[in-house]
């Protein structure tokens, strides 16, 4: 049994990802994005004109959270949802020209925050791969 709160992975993995969270904000406040909205135009920087049943697999954020992400992100004139020309019964989730521009001024963001934690690039691989792994094996 552990010690200390500390000795938990699942305690150690939360407080990161909140020094991360808390880390991204002030580079976001430039683009005037929260996380969650960062999130979403990142997946449709590189997958653009999709469903939100799509995003939500992409994001991993459920429908019911990711609905008024959108909703905000096309307020901000970043995307649109328009009827499926497809399907009419489904709307796709597109970028406008703002929100690709966009993704040239927040090309750098990762990179940004991946020296701001002054660990090794090698090391910060190495721990995404771990948390990916993590995520597949407790989804099983």
């Amino acid at each position: 049994m552990s010690q200390k709160l500390s000795d938990n992975v699942c305690f150690a993995l939360y407080t990161a990802t909140n020094a991360l969270i808390r880390a991204y904000r002030p580079l976001l406040d430039e683009f005037d994005l929260t996380y969650p909205q960062y999130i979403v135009m990142h997946s449709l920087w590189y997958n653009d004109e999709v469903s939100l049943t799509e995003l939500s697999q992409d994001t991993r954020l459920d429908p019911g959270t990711l609905t008024p992400i959108v909703k905000r992100l096309e307020g901000k004139l970043l995307l649109t949802r328009q009827v499926s020309q497809i399907d009419e019964r489904k709307k796709v989730i597109a970028l406008t020209e703002l929100g690709f521009e966009l993704r040239e001024k927040a090309k750098n963001l990762k990179q940004q925050l991946e020296q701001k934690s002054n660990m090794d690039p090698a090391k910060v691989e190495a721990l995404r791969l771990h948390c990916l792994e993590l995520t597949k094996n407790l989804q099983r």
